[in-house]
Formats: structure tokens, sequence, C-alpha cells
């Protein structure tokens, strides 16, 4: 009995074995070697840091403190036993740089399925990121479930799959944004156990079968903590690192980990979000696209807030008609977010009617000076688009930062109080600043002033509504003047220049990769136009986009 027994143990192994390895294409016979990160002396890293002219480059360290990179993909290690050097190399020219239709058709080919699709992300991240001459930084978790959520979206007959559509695409959420298998903690210690609920805008992509593949890093409470600090930081992740000038360039912030993560090609979209300019800078630095909708396009509910009148999250991805299609599967009304609206334009579908011929675009004359974007002027102008040179008067924005003190002083205990896990015991702004103080080296690094400010700031609500008013007529007077009286489609600015602007009119924009300086470092070319106008905006940069092509995928991780 029990050598019968004993034989058929053996015999389910072997089966149980076999089938592993059969999920994956041309696998090798051998079990692959544990991938170990190794910490190392960052002495001579942060030294040469400290000799850039860009103070907000001078580092004070590059990794975590508290976070072991290696549990980071610890949990998918067993899934990557059989997945090879040989099979990412196979896979490679079906995935990297590939737009989501392209990748869907590989898998309606039989190329390649959502299996495979994920375990090379996986790989992929942690190829890079457990080699110190390499690693970004950029990613703090992924979701120990994502494989097998990917096996059960391979069991369906991939005949009826759109191909416009996010069924099955891997995806990276910014560590603000929450998701119920992996905890939400903004970059910071003391939200390392917030196991929160899932936020709207996942629960849309939950919907439509895309994998969350994992939480990108992020600028600690989405870059509003320290005063003058390196951006891309955050105590749980580290020192987001830009791929095209490993410490040397900025990631932009605070959706940093977003950028990076879609620059390279550890996933094949991600979500960031924006208060001011922290999708538009990022995507900029990144050579990537990043869309920053109108307030209440997309939901904030399950977000964790700076600013309810001003935040709003956007998708970041390396191309426009990848951004489209993500827009169109996280965009529905929210009941819990007092600002949402409906929207009924398919994205994806109205991206045909794209072209910059007679489209009309007001261009910065100051920011002619810059080369990268004369050309690109230069560019738009050959295919037809008219070119209307603006000076707009440069306006102060006064008030701009009372309105993210006082809204985030209510807004963070809201989010705690209804979207946060119950190991969270932080009420409010001073608890934070007060559990920060049991350890500043290890806390806050680089200190905390903005959160010091926020308690400080004495501004009542009645003044509140008063700046929040005269700052949008200061806005939209300062876009409209021109977009209104000279017709014009769009106005184009650079990276994040004129974030602050679109932000306080409550206007969309979005960046698309421009070019590079002759250092090498990113640029994005940025549309803004008047709100709900994310239809037209997508357009005009997917006509912008074929008509140069500008993104290059960084040199060291190809």
């Amino acid at each position: 009995m029990r050598k019968t027994l004993s034989l058929l143990v053996l015999i389910f192994l072997f089966i149980s074995c076999k089938k592993q390895k059969e999920t994956h294409t041309n696998q090798n016979s051998e079990i692959q070697p544990k991938v170990v990160w190794q910490p190392y002396d960052e002495t001579e890293d942060l030294a040469a840091t400290q000799r850039l002219e860009n103070t907000r480059m001078h580092l004070k360290l590059v990794n975590s403190k508290v976070l072991d990179k290696n549990s980071i993909w610890k949990a998918l290690e067993t899934e990557l036993r059989f997945f090879s050097e040989e099979n990412y190399n196979e896979l490679k020219d079906l995935i990297l740089e590939q737009n989501i239709p392209t990748i869907q058709q590989n898998i309606k080919d039989g190329k390649l399925t959502y299996e495979e699709l994920t375990l090379f992300y996986i790989y992929r991240i942690r190829k890079y990121e457990s080699d110190n001459s390499l690693s970004l930084n950029s990613v703090i978790s992924l979701n120990p479930k994502v494989v097998e959520q990917a096996r059960v979206l391979d069991k369906i007959d991939k005949k009826n799959i759109n191909i416009y559509s996010v069924y099955g695409m891997p995806v990276l959420l910014k560590d603000n944004i929450g998701t119920e298998w992996m905890n939400t903690t903004a970059g910071a210690i003391a939200l390392e156990d917030n196991n929160a609920k899932n936020a709207f805008i996942t629960e849309q992509l939950l919907n439509k079968k895309a994998l969350i593949l994992g939480k990108a890093n992020l600028s600690e409470w989405a870059y509003f903590l320290c005063s003058g600090c390196p951006v891309g930081y955050s105590a749980i992740g580290g020192q987001t690192l830009n791929p095209y000038g490993r410490m040397i360039f900025e990631t932009g912030g605070s959706s940093s980990g977003s950028g990076v993560t879609v620059a390279v090609n550890f996933c094949v979209a991600s979500i960031g979000t924006e208060t001011s300019g922290s999708i538009l800078s990022p995507s900029s630095q990144n050579s990537v696209v990043g869309l920053k909708p109108t307030i209440g396009v997309l939901s904030r509910t399950g977000i964790v807030p700076i600013s309810s009148t001003l935040d709003t999250p956007g998708p970041m991805t390396k191309n426009v008609i990848d951004n489209a299609i993500l827009l169109d599967a996280i965009i529905g009304v929210d009941k819990n977010d007092s600002v949402s609206v409906a929207v009924q334009e398919n994205f994806v579908t109205e991206l045909k009617k794209g072209s910059l011929k007679e489209k009309r675009f007001g261009v910065i004359k100051g920011l002619l000076e810059d080369s990268v974007y004369k050309i690109a002027v230069e560019k738009i102008s050959k295919s037809g688009g008219v070119i209307v040179e603006i000076e707009p008067e440069q306006e102060q924005l006064p008030g701009f930062l009372n309105i993210l003190n006082i809204d985030m002083r209510n807004d963070l205990p809201d989010y705690i109080n209804t979207q946060a896990g119950n190991d969270v015991t932080i009420k409010g702004i001073e608890d934070v600043i007060a559990f920060n103080l049991e350890d500043t080296l290890i806390r806050i690094p680089y200190g905390q002033q903005l959160f010091h400010g926020i308690v400080s700031d004495s501004t009542s609500a009645k003044e509140l509504n008063v700046i929040k008013e005269n700052l949008k007529v200061i806005a939209r007077k300062y876009f409209d003047s021109y977009l209104d009286n000279l017709q014009l489609d769009a106005v184009l600015s650079i990276n994040n220049y004129h974030a602050g602007y679109a932000a306080v009119a409550k206007y969309p924009a979005i960046t698309v990769p421009m070019g590079y300086t002759e250092q090498g470092e990113p640029r994005g070319l940025t549309f803004i136009a008047k709100p709900f106008s994310e239809s037209k905006l997508l357009q005009l940069a997917y006509a912008y986009e074929k008509a140069t092509k500008e993104r290059k995928i960084p040199t060291l991780y190809k």
C-alpha cells in the first residue's frame, strides 16, 4: 500500500512539474537560479551627485533603508523558476516598445500568451532592479497573484479579444492608488501597512480584465513633504533614477516611478496622479506620453490625496494610442467623487481624426530659445499646422500653496477614515509629523518642511474659496485670451512649464516625446486646451507623434 501511495505521489509531482513547465514557451529543463539583490556601498555614487550643478540631485541615499528589494519579487520566484534568459530574449521583439494593439495581435496569433507577457515584465524588473549598476528603484511592490490571474485570462478564446483593450495588459499603479492585495504607501513609512481598498480606477481596470502588475515608486506624499528635495525619493522605495541619465538627470515628480517603468518597458502602461505637474513632469523627463485630464473626467476615490480641488489620476504610456486605450478603460462616473462627470467619447476611435493640418497652435515666443522646442514647432509647421506666436505675461498665482495646505489638511483625514486599512494609526498631518520625528534619518532624511507649513496655515474656508476663484480667473485669462481671440486649438509648452496654470484653470494637458538635449535629457512637447478637450488633445498628440516619432528607448535598457 505504501509503495502504491509513494508511486502515486511521484507521478503527481512529475505531472505538476511538467504542467508548470509547459505553461511557458521553449522552457529549459533546468530550474533557473535564484536572483538576489545585494546592498552596496553608495558613497561614490552619492559623492558624484554632489558635484552636479542641479542641487535637487544632491542625493543623501540611493536605496531605501526599509525595503529589501528581494521582497518585491520574492512571492513570484516560484513563477520564474522555469523562465530563463533564453525565454526572455525570445519574447523581446514581441513585447519591447510595442503598443497594446500589436501585443494583443501577437497574443491572438498565438505568438505569445498573457502569462508569458506577465512573466517577461516580472523577469525584466528583477533583472534590472537587482543590478546595482542599472537599478532605477522604480517599483515598490509586485502583485503576488498576477501570474495566476494571467493564466485565467489565457483560458478564453482569443479570437474575440479587442486588440484596442486593456484585457490581460500588465499595468503598474503609482503607489498612492488603492489596490487591495498590495499596500498603498504613498512612499511613506507612516502608511507602510496601509492595506487600503481598491480605488475606483483600480476597479475599472479590473472590470476590463487588466492585470495589476504592481506599484510604482513616487515622490513621497506626491512631493508635498520636503522643500527643495530630490524628486522621485520616498522612504519606502528609495531614490527613483532616470534611465536616460542615471544619477544625472531628474526623473520628474511626483509620478516618478510611473514614468520610469514605462520608459524602460517594465509594464505595458502605468497610471500616475497629478496636482500640478506630477504627470507632465515625469512623462517628459522619461520620454513617455502623459495625460493630465480635466478634473472630474477620472475618479479620485481611493487615491491618497493632496488636494480635492486639483488632484487627478492620468495614464502614462509609451505612445498615444495606448494612452487613449487606458483612458477609455478607467473613465466612469463615481458617485463618491463630487466632481466626477460622465464622458461619452470613445477616445481610441476618435484618434483616427487626428491631424496637424490647418490646426492652430499657440507657440510661446520665449520658449523658442529652446532648440528642441523650436525644431518641434518647425516640424508641426511642415506638417501643415498653423503657428501663431504668443507672448503671455507671466502672472503670479497668489495663494496656490494655501490651496494645497488646507485641502491636504482636510482631505487626508477623510481618506484615512473612508479608504485606508485598519492598521493605519495616523489620523492626520500632525500625527505624520510626530511619527516622522521619531526617526528623522530613516523617515525624513530631507525634512518635512511642507508638512509644517500645512499645520501653520491659518487660511479660513471663506478665504480659500476666494483664492480658488481668483486663481481660476487668472489662469483661464492667461490661456483664453489666446485660445479664444486667436481661435487656437492648443497652446504648446515644454514639459510641465505651465502645469500650475493648467492646474488652477482645471485645463487638460498632454505631453509627448519631443526630443533630447545635447546631453541626452528627454524633453516633452505639452499641448494644453480647454476643459473636456481630452479627445482633441489625444488627436493632436497622435498626429504629432506620427509626424515626428521622437521617442527612443534608453540605451542601457534595450
